[in-house]
C-alpha cells in the first residue's frame, strides 16, 4: 500500500464492492450491455475514484468536495441496485448483501467527511485564536 488513499478503509472496501458489482452484472441480461450493466459498473467505480482522486490532500475541503461525488455515487448505486431486484436480476438475498456492503460505505464516507469537517474547523479556531 504505497498510496495514501489505500489506507482507508472506505477506499478497501468501496474496491471489493466494485469487484462485486462486476461479477454480479455479469449475469444481467445481453439486452442491459449497453444499459443497467454500464451504468452500475460507473457508479460503483465512481465511489473508490473519488475518494482516491483528491486523497492527496490539497485541502480538507477539495478532498470532502470529492468524498461527496463519492456519496453521490452511493445513494445512485442504490437506486440501480433497487431497480435491479424489481427488475429480477438481482436476486434477494444477493441485494441484501450489497445493500449492507454498500451502506455500510456510505457511512463510512460520511464518517470521514463528519471528520475532515471538524478538523478544519479546529484549524481555522486555532488559526483565528
Amino acid at each position: 500500500m504505497g498510496y495514501r488513499f489505500e489506507k482507508l478503509i472506505v477506499w478497501q472496501k468501496a474496491m471489493e464492492f466494485c469487484l462485486e458489482v462486476y461479477n454480479k452484472t455479469k449475469g444481467f441480461p445481453k439486452e442491459e450491455l449497453y444499459g443497467l450493466t454500464p451504468q452500475f459498473r460507473m457508479a460503483s467505480t465512481s465511489i473508490p475514484l473519488n475518494i482516491s482522486e483528491d486523497s492527496a490532500y490539497k485541502s480538507s475541503k477539495e478532498f470532502i468536495q470529492f468524498l461527496y461525488f463519492a456519496l453521490r455515487s452511493q445513494y445512485e448505486v442504490v437506486t440501480i441496485m433497487k431497480l435491479g431486484q424489481r427488475l429480477k436480476y438481482i436476486d434477494s438475498r444477493s441485494h441484501e448483501k450489497l445493500e449492507s456492503a454498500i451502506a455500510e460505505i456510505g457511512k463510512l464516507l460520511q464518517e470521514l467527511i463528519n471528520s475532515l469537517q471538524k478538523r478544519s474547523k479546529n484549524k481555522q479556531l486555532k488559526t483565528n485564536s
